[in-house]
């Protein structure tokens, strides 16, 4: 038996801000979206194809989400690390740098971190 990670699921407030966000900071673009009575789900891809990132933004939750201390995060490797990094800088969401590691991290508009690594 084997298994694959298909997706990761982050609740956003502002669905078209996040994805304004995903597109711009990230390049990831949407696949699909399933919209329902009180919620809508989109599935967002890089240019790889492998793994999705579903945003769902819930009708009837418009505040931001509490993500407890933040110890969580999605990377992304950055095939040209010095542009990505200039690139965030510019939009201002760059919110943690490890300079010894050689990464650092961006903040979606809900607050969640995405790490970003150079490709090794």
């Amino acid at each position: 038996m084997t298994f694959r990670m298909i997706h990761e699921n982050y609740n956003v407030s502002d669905l078209e801000k996040s994805l304004a966000f995903y597109g711009e900071a990230l390049g990831l673009r949407e696949v699909r979206r399933n919209t329902q009575p009180g919620f809508t789900i989109v599935y967002l891809r890089d240019q790889t194809g492998h793994f999705e990132l579903e945003l769902t933004w819930l009708q009837d939750h418009p505040q931001k989400y509490d993500l407890g201390e933040c110890e969580f995060h999605l990377a992304f490797a950055a095939s040209d690390f010095e542009a990505a990094h200039k690139k965030h800088q510019e939009m201002g969401c760059i919110c943690y740098e490890n300079d010894a590691m050689g990464i650092y991290f961006i903040e979606d508009p809900d607050g969640y971190w995405l790490e970003i690594v150079p490709v090794r």
